[in-house]
């Protein structure tokens, strides 16, 4: 059984690394307590790094990243540093396509004491996860689109390699998902098969990997009454699988049920890698000012203790990955410690410090 892991860390920008720094420090702690080794490896990338040296992504920093065991990403990206053809500078996009990181995770999950602007009846909890394709979709001719005078075309791209992979992985998550008791083992195919056929093509392979899962559900949702029912009914999801752009848009509609991108995780994952990263910006107007949310890092940070310890059959690291979402949770439930977008006046430490509180 494995108990030393190499982690790549690219602190991003912005409020990225003020988030990322007692991310690591809790991270370090739980290890030392738990038995493990986790060697951080801190390599530069990002819109300050691009505006310094003219590279977004260097090559050494991507060689670290397919050396490690699993990659911690802070929020990357500037609003005033671009690429010449007017688009962002976005690393962690060109970590997924050249890892293959094909299932983008985005668990959705509001518990008692949480802040919500849905009005939650009575006995009904939302705890979902929506898997976002992430290498190619509409993203596919990310900066490569054509552009005339007169219009402007971008290529949707859909492939069966990248979607048997896609549909695996989710109905997989529902397998266990439903194995833990935190799902009824269903999965819900987001698209739009009713107008484009590049995603009648998309469901019919869904339908082709449901068949193979006689002991899970499957049924199909078309995206826009898919957002209908994330506001209406959010809990009667378990887990939804959808392409690059839907699920982007998705993403944060189910980071605004949970109160904000302040306390919303995520990762993308493939066969052989995986990021780590907080679904929110670099916000930069706030960054050096030591208020920034870093729950959405720490709850990252857990994500990444759960993956790890499943893929490497390490059960200490799996129990801390839940010990750390739960004390996440306990410090959001609580409301005393709270930074500013969560209606508090906590800093960034000051959050950290509960969190840690909460692990004692």
């Amino acid at each position: 059984m494995k108990q030393q892991f190499e982690i790549a860390v690219f602190d991003g920008d912005g409020i990225g690394p003020e988030i990322m720094l007692p991310t690591l420090a809790i991270l370090a702690q739980m290890a030392q307590v738990g038995g493990y080794r986790l060697d951080f490896n801190t390599v530069p990338a990002g819109a300050a790094h691009y505006a310094q040296t003219g590279k977004s992504l260097p090559e050494a920093s991507m060689a670290a990243a397919r050396a490690s065991d699993a990659i911690l990403l802070s929020a990357m990206g500037l609003p005033s540093v671009r690429y010449d053809d007017g688009t962002e500078i976005s690393p962690q996009i060109d970590l997924r396509k050249a890892l293959t990181l094909f299932a983008g995770v985005r668990p959705v999950r509001i518990f008692p004491g949480q802040k919500t602007p849905l009005n939650m009846p009575a006995g009904k909890e939302v705890d979902f996860v929506l898997i976002r394709e992430s290498t190619e979709g509409l993203f596919h001719t990310q900066g490569r689109g054509e552009i005339t005078k007169d219009d402007a075309r971008e290529t949707l791209l859909i492939t069966r390699d990248i979607s048997e992979k896609l549909f695996r992985f989710a109905f997989g998550l529902a397998k266990e998902r439903k194995d833990q008791g935190r799902g009824q083992g269903r999965v819900t195919c987001v698209d739009k098969a009713n107008v484009f056929r590049a995603f009648a093509f998309f469901r019919e392979i869904f339908d082709a990997e449901a068949a193979k899962h006689p002991d899970l559900m499957a049924d199909h949702a078309y995206v826009d009454a898919a957002a209908l029912w994330f506001v209406l009914k959010p809990w009667d999801f378990d887990v939804l699988v959808t392409e690059n752009m839907f699920g982007d848009i998705l993403s944060d509609l189910g980071a605004g049920l949970m109160g904000g991108l302040g306390v919303a995780p995520s990762a993308d994952i493939g066969l052989d890698h995986a990021v780590f990263q907080p679904c929110h910006g670099s916000a930069p107007d706030i960054a050096g000012q030591g208020i920034a949310n870093p729950l959405a890092m720490i709850l990252s940070g857990a994500m990444m203790l759960d993956w790890l310890g499943l893929r490497h059959d390490a059960p200490q690291l799996v129990a801390d990955g839940t010990r750390l979402r739960e004390a996440v949770e306990a410090v959001i439930a609580q409301g005393k410690v709270l930074t500013g977008d969560l209606g508090g006046q906590a800093s960034t430490q000051e959050t950290a410090d509960a969190v840690m509180a909460a692990l004692a």
